[in-house]
């Protein structure tokens, strides 16, 4: 399973190569792949050093406040709140680990 943890676009070389934030970490990325104009301040999805996808700002805010409280959860230990809600239960019970 991969997940997309939404980027905000912080600077765009000449080349449309970005550099984004993602949680804190700095990473660079192509555009290349995003059809529309991306600008700086907006978000992205990104894959492997892809930016695949332009999203909005609201999406975006809202899916990485979710990121930070898994984050939270599971360095206090306690995912048990979450399982039910993203279906945890159900990847345990498929690959045969509890």
């Amino acid at each position: 399973m991969c997940l997309s943890i939404p980027s905000k676009v912080i600077a765009i070389d000449e080349n449309n190569y970005a550099t984004v934030e993602t949680l804190g970490v700095k990473r660079g990325v192509t555009l290349d792949l995003i059809p529309e104009k991306v600008e700086v301040g907006e978000y992205v999805l990104i894959h492997v050093g892809f930016a695949m996808e332009k999203i909005d700002t609201k999406a975006a805010l809202e899916s990485i406040e979710v990121y930070k409280q898994i984050a939270k959860q599971m360095e206090e230990g306690d995912i048990s709140e979450l399982e039910g809600d993203m279906g945890l239960e159900d990847l345990r019970g498929k690959n045969g680990s509890n």
